[in-house]
């Protein structure tokens, strides 16, 4: 049940048909529906953020509500910053539902602002396993991060799996090391320091990671 006006969603591009029921579920039918907004990026930036305030600035064609469905791999601060204003004060018809990797990686100004929704699918799936990568030497991991290194057919890198395993990476550590409190402190800062930054256009995305390899 969508409750309020902007929703992030756990998970990937193959949650798309679990959004498209819950909206259903709404009685709003999707699919070919001018006032269902419909869109997938893999790095989600400002021109991106202020394209959609726009949007949303709208009036809906058919009178009623219109719904924003948005997937991204990562969004960048400077875009979460752009959307604060549209998300604390959303057009009373517009309903914001955006598909993440790891929602709780987003600005907490910007989670604070919504319903948070898991709809049964482990959106940190990832081809590295973070108990693993934590107890291996240094050189064993970087060797795991090659999958997360490697490039698409569209010569980009799959940003979601990446924020994916920096989530699951982030919760290991937070899990152990009981009574190293300093110790685990200087390994989250190591870890949010690259996910702060790893979906920001230009990101040099292998020494990010390479460093979350050699610090852990």
């Amino acid at each position: 049940m969508l409750v309020g006006n902007v929703h992030f969603v756990a998970g990937r591009t193959n949650l798309f048909e679990k959004v498209f029921d819950l909206l259903r579920q709404e009685g709003v039918e999707p699919q070919g529906n001018p006032d269902v907004y419909i869109r997938q990026f893999g790095n989600f930036g400002i021109d991106e953020a202020r394209e959609l305030s726009t949007k949303a600035a709208m009036r809906a064609v058919g009178g009623g509500r219109r719904y924003f469905v948005i997937t991204v791999d990562a969004m960048t601060l400077e875009a979460q910053n752009a959307l604060l204003k549209t998300l604390e004060d959303p057009p009373g018809d517009a309903v914001f539902i955006f598909i993440h990797p790891v929602p709780q990686t987003l600005l907490p100004t910007v989670r604070s602002r919504a319903q948070i929704m898991h709809l049964g699918v482990n959106a940190e799936a990832s081809d590295v396993n973070a108990e693993q990568f934590l107890k291996a030497a240094p050189a064993k991991r970087l060797d795991m991060l090659k999958p997360l290194l490697e490039k698409g057919d569209d010569d980009k890198r799959d940003m979601g799996e990446i924020l994916g395993f920096l989530g699951a990476l982030e919760r290991e550590v937070q899990k152990g090391m009981n009574g190293k409190e300093k110790e685990k402190g200087e390994r989250l800062h190591a870890v949010y320091r690259a996910r702060r930054y790893i979906g920001d256009r230009g990101a040099l995305v292998k020494p990010l990671l390479e460093q979350v390899a050699l610090l852990l």
